[in-house]
C-alpha cells in the first residue's frame, strides 16, 4: 500500500482503486483538541481539492480535502462519537473516508513521506 500527502496535510493509503484519507500527525497539532468531526457520506462524489470533510478544534474550523477525485464509499463513524481519535490516532484509527479513484494518475502530483517531511520543515 502506497502512501502519499496533500500541501493542505492530508494523507491517502492507496491500494489499487481504493483509497483512505485523513489528516496527517502535524495536521493535528496545529489544530489542537478536535471537538467536531464532518465525514462525507458513502455515495458522494469528490473531486481533486474539493471540500471533503470538516473538522473541528478548541482553536479553529478547518475544511479537509479531497486528494483525488473518486466516489466515497465509507465515512468513519466512530470520529463522530469520539472525535479525539483524530488527536490519538491521526494516521490510523482517526481516518476520515474511504474512496473508489476516479483517475489514479491523480496520485502523481502528491507527496511521498520524505518529500512530505521536508515540506513540513520547511514551514
Amino acid at each position: 500500500m502506497a502512501r502519499y500527502f496533500t500541501e493542505e496535510h492530508e494523507w491517502i493509503d492507496v491500494d489499487g482503486d481504493h483509497a483512505t484519507i485523513g489528516i496527517t500527525d502535524y495536521a493535528q497539532e496545529q489544530l489542537g483538541d478536535i471537538v467536531f468531526v464532518e465525514v462525507p457520506e458513502s455515495g458522494a462524489m469528490l473531486e481533486k481539492g474539493g471540500e471533503a470533510a470538516v473538522v473541528e478544534s478548541v482553536k479553529a474550523a478547518s475544511d479537509v480535502y479531497a486528494p483525488v477525485s473518486g466516489e466515497v464509499t465509507e465515512g468513519n463513524d466512530a470520529l463522530v462519537d469520539e472525535p479525539a481519535l483524530v488527536n490519538s490516532s491521526p494516521e490510523e484509527e482517526g481516518w476520515f473516508f474511504r474512496m473508489t479513484l476516479s483517475d489514479a494518475d491523480e496520485l502523481e502530483g502528491l507527496m511521498d513521506a520524505k518529500a512530505y517531511k521536508a515540506f513540513v520543515d520547511s514551514l
